[in-house]
């Protein structure tokens, strides 16, 4: 299985990067972790076929994690002529997101000429979504945008567990449990901002999560001027991880 960090920034673009987007492809599967505003010029970028692409798992309704959902539907619709089926799987409310992100981005109607289906996930039950296995986990960042999401993520035979936006939950233990990857969010280097993980906090709770591998990601300035004392593995923009 491979990984490769589309986007790996933060909201604000710190360090340049990108917003948050995964790309994971096996041997069938080929899906995305979340569609950040940057996605879709990200994905182009890195010569990413976007029609093997069936899946989009979204872990909250925040912009730099969901708004790039709009560009890649009308972009499949209009440029790359998309034929094939397409799930957007992410939290109870995403159809009525998916609508209002359509409506702002491009208003009017129009019909798709491929299958789109919206999956709201139930959380804490292992579900199947196309060809994956899912676990949502509610994890805390800010459920004014309803319940943001950790995910597990089962397929041939790999698993991979990504933190979404969250400060330090135990709910991460089950989501990182024996995965081959982690992929967990790390905003800053110290505590200081709630709703978000702090590598202070993380640092201290890695050995108890369980996973083979850990890679950071969603970095804020605070903590990309800080990387010479973090002994994780850090992402970056393009970055390609096998597993």
């Amino acid at each position: 299985m491979r990984l490769q960090f589309i986007g790996c920034g933060d909201a604000f673009g710190s360090g340049g990067r990108a917003n948050t987007c995964f790309h994971v492809t096996g041997a069938n599967a080929n899906f995305l972790i979340d569609c950040g505003a940057t996605s879709l010029p990200a994905l182009k970028a890195n010569r990413i076929n976007r029609l093997a692409i069936d899946t989009i798992l979204i872990t909250h309704f925040h912009g730099d994690h969901f708004g790039g959902i709009p560009f890649f539907v009308l972009d499949a619709m209009y440029i790359a002529k998309r034929c094939d089926p397409l799930i957007v799987a992410g939290p109870p409310g995403l159809t009525e997101w998916y609508k209002r992100s359509i409506a702002a981005a491009f208003p009017g109607d129009r019909e798709l000429p491929f299958p789109l289906t919206l999956i709201e996930v139930e959380i804490g039950k292992r579900q199947p979504i196309g060809q994956l296995m899912v676990t949502p986990f509610h994890v805390i960042h800010d459920d004014k945008v309803g319940p943001c999401l950790a995910y597990r993520v089962e397929t041939e035979g790999k698993t991979i567990a990504y933190s979404g936006d969250t400060e330090w939950t135990d709910k991460l233990l089950d989501a990182a449990d024996g995965a081959d990857l982690f992929v967990c969010e790390c905003y800053r280097f110290e505590s200081g901002s709630p709703t978000h993980m702090n590598y202070a906090t993380l640092r201290e709770k890695i050995p108890a999560l369980g996973a083979r591998r850990t890679v950071l990601t969603h970095m804020s300035e605070n903590m990309l001027v800080n990387l010479p004392s973090v002994r994780e593995e850090t992402a970056q923009d393009g970055m390609a991880v096998e597993f």
